[in-house]
């Protein structure tokens, strides 16, 4: 229970963070498209993790961007060097079939929410599990960033 609460509390904390960042809406303007750009910024980051393209994965992360997995966070830095290869072996190692993605925008800050079903088999050890999923983008000059992941999933025989 307390680690959900700690959970929530850093994962509230990025949101603003990355809210106070963000340009002025002005700035860069809204655009009609802005939903399928940040729902094509979380598919070309799960496309980088399934092909193995590191580099593709890391250029979609903001600078502060944070990651919350397992009751557990860690900054951009730390997911790079200890949980990124393990993402990528493991996307490439199992089945992912990925529900639409809901994207709401505020501004210059958008949170996208799927869920997902993951079958096969990972480091000698079966996989079948069902995921949540919620990214939240910043648009920059470059296109939206990703400013914070939190993962979430189960086994399917679990309710």
């Amino acid at each position: 229970m307390l680690a959900g609460v700690v959970s929530a509390l850093i994962f509230s904390t990025a949101c603003l963070r990355a809210r106070e960042r963000s340009p002025a809406p002005a700035s860069l303007g809204p655009s009609p498209n802005d939903s399928a750009e940040v729902a094509a910024a979380v598919e070309r980051y799960h496309a980088a993790l399934a092909s193995g393209d590191s580099a593709a994965a890391v250029s979609l992360l903001a600078p502060d961007a944070v990651i919350l997995e397992s009751g557990g966070f860690e900054t951009r830095e730390e997911y790079i060097s200890h949980h990124l290869p393990s993402d990528i072996a493991f996307a490439r190692a199992v089945q992912s079939e990925r529900r639409p993605i809901r994207v709401t925008m505020h501004g210059d800050v958008a949170w996208a929410v799927s869920s997902s079903s993951t079958r096969g088999e990972f480091r000698g050890r079966q996989v079948d599990s069902v995921g949540a999923e919620l990214m939240v983008l910043v648009r920059t000059p470059e296109g939206w960033k990703i400013s914070a992941i939190h993962w979430s999933s189960r086994s399917r025989g679990r309710s």
